[in-house]
């Protein structure tokens, strides 16, 4: 009977790794050497499809970087173990039913890594991304900043109903002089500067983009710190954002880039540490990373905490398993288990916010809060998430962590059909795998 059973998997994992998914149609980026005018990839184009493709696997290229070196011994994964989730059958939002590769292959993704307990379960790369790529996680960094943040927290260096601005003196006069740092953590700080993908003549494309070093404006790069007013992203925090007074600071969820800026200032300000050393020394330096992260600069050089993070898929899935399992990882605790608990502590406010907001109505989010987004908190089930389809996805009930990356050509999540067709599979699976 063994060998039986050993030559149907024999098979079965030929069949696997034989499947083949038609890409998208486009002409592929970055095509000869040097390449040709029409698949340049540049800064002006870097977030376009399929530009996409080769900038965010290859972030450094067109911006600014520093380095978070990985440190200790690698936590070593073995080969995964569930090679069949390949063609696990679930729904699409068409009602059709297809392989779980092939519905993450028709949205765009670039790798999918599934782990439940401490083994993978399943690992697919697309297109000419690898296990060894870095990928850009866009917003899925607010939540690896506001979970180092914890510790600051715990160590009682910071109180979250104080304002920002009693750390922070030059956030005085500004937005966020009158809200509190809880507030910030939540998107609750109605600050009169509202977050735009499309709108080329706002403030977020005019002013902050280009201080931030990860949106192109015509001569932007040129601008020199001795004649700009707004030269990095804390010029902008502190001298450009002002308060809305026709809203009240908590009253609302307003999904805003700008708080997990104050975030990091504030890790920076408090630790005496640059951002990025201060990622090293207590994350990434313990979570048995198989790669150095990198996190991109603003045009000032200081790390774009906002969405500025790189990582290989596998090392964005260590640091999810540590987060699901309450803060502790591979035998060393990293996080208190106190402050990751705080996440799906959700409140009737915050659930009300998240309601009230008509952008995510129509979404699967219950709340928002310490910057991770809430789908159900009573199973541990919430995600971080960033534009074009990045998504670190726990589900505690099911003792499960998902990490995909995309290029998928829309940016923002809501109501975006190929960001919806994969978190809705993600789920569907998770639900199979805790029975």
């Amino acid at each position: 009977m063994q060998p039986t059973c050993s030559l149907l998997g024999a098979i079965l994992l030929m069949a696997i790794s034989s499947l083949s998914f038609s890409q998208p149609n486009h002409q592929e980026p970055m095509q000869g050497v040097p390449p040709s005018r029409e698949s340049q990839v540049t800064m002006a184009n870097y977030r376009d499809y399929p530009a996409s493709r080769w900038a965010f696997r290859n972030t450094g290229a067109p911006m600014h970087m520093v380095m978070i070196p990985r440190g200790g011994n690698i936590r070593q994964f073995a080969k995964p173990g569930r090679p069949e989730l390949a063609g696990f059958k679930v729904v699409d939002l068409q009602g059709k039913s297809k392989g779980l590769d092939q519905i993450f292959n028709d949205n765009y993704a670039d790798g999918l890594v599934i782990a439940q307990g401490q083994k993978v379960l399943h690992e697919r790369y697309f297109g000419d991304f690898s296990q060894h790529d870095a990928h850009i996680w866009f917003s899925m960094s607010k939540s690896l900043a506001s979970t180092a943040f914890g510790l600051l927290v715990d160590q009682g260096l910071v109180d979250l109903q104080a304002s920002p601005a009693k750390y922070i003196p030059e956030l005085v006069g500004s937005g966020f002089e009158r809200v509190s740092i809880q507030q910030v953590l939540d998107h609750g700080t109605s600050i009169d500067f509202h977050e735009t993908y499309t709108n080329l003549d706002s403030d977020f494309a005019r002013y902050y983009a280009p201080a931030l070093n990860m949106g192109w404006m015509p001569d932007a790069a040129d601008v020199q710190p001795d004649n700009a007013e707004i030269y990095g992203v804390h010029d902008f925090l502190g001298r450009f954002i002002k308060p809305d007074p026709g809203r009240v600071p908590g009253d609302n969820f307003d999904y805003n880039s700008a708080n997990a800026d104050v975030l990091g200032w504030l890790i920076a300000r408090l630790s005496g540490q640059s951002f990025q050393d201060y990622i090293e020394d207590n994350i990434w330096s313990k979570i048995g990373a198989e790669h150095d992260a990198y996190i991109l600069v603003d045009r000032a050089y200081m790390p774009a905490v906002t969405g500025g993070m790189n990582s290989t898929a596998r090392d964005a899935l260590r640091f999810g398993m540590m987060v699901r399992d309450r803060g502790e990882y591979n035998g060393q605790r990293i996080i208190p288990a106190s402050w990751i608990d705080a996440t799906i502590d959700v409140s009737e406010r915050l659930l009300a916010n998240m309601q009230a907001n008509t952008k995510y109505q129509n979404e699967s989010w219950s709340a928002y809060h310490n910057m991770w987004w809430i789908l159900d908190a009573t199973a541990g089930e919430y995600c971080a998430v960033g534009i074009h389809g990045q998504v670190i996805y726990i589900n505690r009930r099911a003792d499960i962590v998902m990490v995909w990356f995309s290029s998928q050509p829309g940016a923002a999540s809501p109501g975006n059909p190929n960001f919806r067709a994969k978190l809705q599979a993600a789920r569907q699976l998770a639900v199979s795998l805790s029975q």
